[in-house]
């Protein structure tokens, strides 16, 4: 479905967030005699554009509200498996998104599409600053930070887009010419309704690509890949992988992880998946590499603040799975770290984070947000040689992780769940942090690289 087609049709935008938005803003410029229904939150109303003119429903539709529209267009944030819009969709409303829309505009683009549980935003950044290495003019966008749809009318057409997608998103894609599956761990149970469900969502990406570039350490993505015509993996021997402190190209010694922008195991395993995107898309990976040392890493994934009182702050808001925050302490084993955990609830398994901090204590662990106290119970229920503290707030975290680091330790906010019990988005969550923290926000908080160039 394109643009064109919702002339004359009931047509309504399901959510006023950046997507949303963005989804408003193609409407008003393509169709501008469109009315469309928005269908927004209380708290979204002050994002509301004031140039569209449509009618706004702040409580949340319901199946009946649904079917009274032809079309709906829902932001990524709302479950394709609510029983309203399940129930919407029987009675023949369509449901379509930014995502869809776009790539139904731009069936010819060359595009690069990433997802993963982890990383994805990372790697996505990484192929398009390596790519721009080699001169190749490329565009930057999707679920990092910038909607497909505010790059409409890309005028010269980039030779590469390089589009990070969700596993809220990777249904809608089009046909992609390299699809990067980064790893697959449990999360957005609440969104999908069950770790298979979102399994299987995220690997929807495959039947898009060409060319799928996988994680050869993963057997479910291995899996899947030896089902693929055309697939690439990393972290294996024979390809991209990481030995010695260095990442190779099977035998061959490519880039020193000491020149590195980007601290720890997990973001050397990124960079081999960026050089096999880069590769998989016929581009030369090997000349693209020594670019990755002038990489200026994104904000709130693990991101040094640099130094206040004595302390080493890192903000890693982005860190939304317990496997996450796990991967954060491990790139700064050796030091006394003091670690802020918690948030929205989803009822993700702890265990396993539970286990590692017994077996390799930090400085502390101070819990906090919505689940916060669950995650209390299960690490004095398994023990461990730290000291834990329980919190309401990231104000209050800080403040004690203050008290409790030693001069030269760390404070890492590496919260291992969203952000939605307090603040809008893991972004804020990251700003409020460092501002507590005693840096400017703002000085920190931007994606370089976004757009097109």
């Amino acid at each position: 479905m394109r643009i064109a087609d919702l002339a004359g049709r009931r047509v309504a935008v399901w959510g006023c967030g950046r997507e949303g938005r963005a989804a408003l803003a193609a409407l008003h410029e393509r169709l501008p005699q469109l009315r469309p229904l928005l269908f927004c939150s209380e708290a979204e109303l002050c994002d509301v554009p004031d140039h569209t003119p449509f009618e706004v429903v702040t409580h949340a539709p319901d199946a009946d509200a649904l079917s009274r529209c032809e079309v709906v267009i829902k932001s990524p944030g709302v479950s394709a498996y609510r029983p309203e819009l399940l129930a919407a969709q029987q009675r023949g409303t369509r449901f379509t998104s930014g995502t869809a829309l776009w790539f139904a505009e731009h069936p010819d683009a060359r595009v690069i599409a990433v997802t993963g549980t982890k990383g994805k935003s990372t790697v996505t950044a990484l192929i398009a600053h390596l790519l721009r290495a080699l001169g190749r003019r490329v565009a930057l966008a999707g679920n990092i930070g910038l909607p497909l749809l505010r790059l409409l009318d890309a005028a010269p057409e980039p030779d590469w887009w390089v589009v990070e997608l969700s596993s809220f998103q990777t249904r809608d894609a089009g046909a992609v010419e390299v699809g990067v599956l980064n790893n697959v761990y449990e999360e957005h149970l609440d969104w999908h309704g069950s770790r298979e469900r979102y399994v299987a969502d995220k690997l929807a990406l495959a039947q898009a690509a060409r060319t799928l570039v996988f994680h050869a350490g993963q057997p479910v993505l291995a899996e899947c890949a030896a089902r693929h015509p055309r697939a690439l993996g990393f972290a294996d021997a024979a390809g991209w992988h990481v030995a010695a402190g260095g990442v190779h190209r099977g035998a061959l010694r490519v880039f020193e992880l000491a020149r590195s922008p980007l601290p720890g195991a997990h973001n050397a395993t990124n960079l081999c998946a960026a050089l096999a995107a880069i590769e998989a898309a016929g581009e030369d990976a090997l000349a693209a590499a020594p670019a990755i040392a002038r990489f200026r890493a994104l904000p709130h994934r693990l991101q040094r603040l640099g130094e206040r009182d004595g302390l080493t702050w890192y903000d890693d808001s982005i860190a939304t799975t317990p496997q996450a925050t796990r991967e954060a302490l491990a790139s700064l084993a050796g030091r006394a770290v003091s670690v802020l955990v918690g948030g929205f609830e989803r009822g993700l398994d702890w265990r396993d984070f539970a286990e590692h901090v017994r077996a390799q204590p930090p400085q502390a662990v101070i819990t906090m947000g919505a689940n916060g106290p669950r995650i209390a119970a299960l690490l004095r229920a398994t023990g461990g040689a730290y000291r834990l503290v329980e919190v309401a707030a990231v104000d209050e975290a800080v403040a004690r992780a203050r008290e409790l680091t030693p001069a030269g330790g760390v404070v890492l906010l590496s919260p291992g769940a969203p952000s939605f019990d307090q603040y809008r988005d893991y972004a804020a969550r990251g700003a409020h942090f460092a501002k507590l923290a005693g840096f400017d926000p703002a000085a920190i908080g931007n994606i370089e690289g976004l757009g097109i160039a």
